[in-house]
């Protein structure tokens, strides 16, 4: 067991910044910092990022958050990095490799969001390979294996100088300590690497017949050499701990444990799950309850003591965030980014964030009080009675869980010839709606195949938006709970640097001592729910809409 006086850091890094925080094995933070990442978007779907450029921010932030928690490198006793699940291509001498079709090799990271490997996705679903299984029955275009058999089709210089094809998240344990082992939650949840397979490390949990099937025999031929040969656990210490070189850039010291690296979400996932809610945390309660991690996307993970096949739900995945555990994970490939879309282009956006600056407020703050005043003046009994006639279907960006369809699109119906700040308000209101009525059915398809989810854990800059917490609570007819500490992924990756240092012998004992509850939120009942039940059925009808809609076209070609 470390000192008392020890400290654990946190990297985070999501899809527009990089964070890290300095916690006590409590679980309290001291210090924080962040800073913006570039991004690049050369063309439609086409969503890139620098491998350097993310691992600088990640130096300049550890240095400024340890200087504000006013400790000294020597009283960091761990490291746990997490990162959005981006493609990172670099060649033998860990220099990056060009991603793009600019050719620029500062642009080697393929981000997340990226959809241009849509084709070879669908190519790869009509194999229907088994280990699709462990994918919710169709792999996506934000995993791994179809971004490179574009990159491999696409970009083949790329493709033959490529000495390392990483996970974000591992290639910062890489810059870290310079091993290239690779943490089992990346390659388990977005490399079809099958963890219940591999007894232990190495190759074995690799599909020979998968990677072949679909193009990519160079793979399977070099033995897996460039995509992950050495499998860690969470919570394992990776290497040596921080090299000299890793040490100098990021103001600690030479040595210092790190942690297998997780995904962002998986981390959120650590930093809520374990927290004590008056039940003990075991296995048995452990499925009753989803961590929501909501940001530009959002994750929603649960795990399980048998492996659960949801169609449209990412998994099950052995292993990949709680130690002999099955995780199971919806998703929402735009929450932040909908709602910021969907204000920021409104005609009314101007007049009211001038109207915002001049109260000192935020956009969504000034929103949520005039949503107030609206239901006041319309004599609302609620809030949520406001969007009676207003009804917005969310896949903007496609659907990740439970339809899992990238080609779905958004739809608004109930436009009026008005663009006013009170239409933009109303506008807000259905569109943070129809996000939680997507909640709802994730969950409902989680419990329908033997989850008995009940509470909702959730973390994430959206989750400071009040109206946005009270409409899930009052869609799902789940409780709400947020954590102690709002950086909740933060707290899940310093978890595990804390366990890498042996500060805890495992995982589910840290969740317990660093993870607590904070605010609750009790879903409402009577008209509301009523309400929001018809409100549902619309949000379904929706999407059958939307396919006929397609129909008629493609009857039309």
């Amino acid at each position: 067991m470390t000192p008392p006086e020890s400290f654990f850091i946190g990297v985070d890094v999501g899809t527009g910044s990089v964070r890290a925080g300095v916690f006590d094995a409590t679980g309290c933070m001291f210090g924080s910092a962040s800073s913006p990442i570039q991004m690049w978007k050369p063309q439609a779907d086409f969503v890139e990022q620098s491998s350097n450029d993310i691992w600088e921010k990640c130096c300049q932030v550890v240095r400024r958050a340890v200087q504000q928690a006013s400790i000294s490198p020597g009283a960091v006793a761990g490291l746990g990095f997490d990162a959005t699940c981006s493609l990172v291509v670099l060649d033998a001498n860990g220099e990056p490799v060009s991603v793009s079709p600019t050719g620029e090799h500062t642009q080697n990271v393929i981000v997340w969001m990226d959809h241009r490997a849509v084709e070879q996705t669908d190519r790869i679903n009509t194999l229907k390979h088994e280990v699709l299984r462990y994918v919710g029955g169709t792999i996506s275009p934000e995993m791994e294996t179809p971004k490179l058999l574009w990159i491999k089709e696409n970009l083949p210089k790329t493709w033959d100088q490529a000495a390392h094809f990483f996970d974000l998240p591992d290639f910062l344990t890489y810059r870290a300590t310079g091993d290239t082992g690779r943490s089992l939650c990346s390659l388990v949840c977005k490399w079809t690497y099958l963890g219940h397979k591999a007894e232990g490390s190495g190759t074995k949990g690799w599909s020979d017949d998968y990677w072949s099937g679909i193009g990519l025999d160079d793979i399977v031929k070099e033995g897996y050499r460039r995509v992950g040969t050495r499998v860690r656990a969470l919570g394992e210490p990776v290497g040596d701990g921080l090299s000299e070189k890793a040490a100098r850039e990021l103001g600690l010291q030479p040595g210092t444990p790190v942690s297998a690296s997780i995904i962002d979400a998986h981390a959120g996932g650590l930093g809520v799950l374990g927290m004590d809610l008056g039940n003990d945390v075991n296995p048995e309660t452990l499925e009753t309850r989803l961590a929501i991690v909501a940001g530009t996307s959002s994750c929603h993970m649960a795990v399980s003591r048998e492996a659960k096949y949801i169609p449209g739900c990412w998994g099950p995945y052995y292993s990949a965030m709680l130690p002999n555990l099955w995780l199971t994970e919806g998703g929402q490939s735009a929450v932040g980014a909908l709602v910021d879309h969907i204000i920021f282009t409104h005609g009314a956006y101007p007049l009211a964030k001038q109207q915002a600056d001049a109260e000192g407020i935020s956009i969504f703050e000034f929103l949520n009080r005039r949503l107030e005043q609206l239901r006041q003046t319309l004599r609302r009994d609620f809030p949520a009675q406001l969007t009676t006639g207003l009804h917005v279907y969310p896949d903007f960006h496609g659907n990740r869980s439970p339809r899992a369809n990238p080609s779905l699109r958004g739809m608004i119906c109930g436009l009026r010839l008005s663009a006013s700040i009170d239409d933009l308000a109303i506008l807000y209101l259905a569109t943070i709606q129809a996000i939680a009525y997507q909640v709802r059915h994730i969950v409902e398809e989680m419990n329908r195949q033997g989850y008995q989810i009940k509470t909702l854990i959730a973390c994430g800059g959206g989750l400071k938006n009040q109206v946005f917490l009270r409409e899930h609570a009052d869609i799902t007819g789940c409780m709400l709970v947020l954590p102690r500490e709002p950086e909740a992924v933060l707290l899940g990756a310093a978890l595990l640097g804390a366990v890498a240092a042996r500060a805890y012998p495992d995982i589910i004992t840290a969740m317990k001592a660093m993870a607590a509850p904070g605010q609750q939120l009790t879903p409402a009942t009577g008209e509301v729910r009523v309400y929001h039940d018809t409100k549902y059925r619309v949000y379904h009808q929706m999407y059958h809409d939307q396919l006929r809609y397609a129909e008629f076209m493609c009857s039309s070609e």
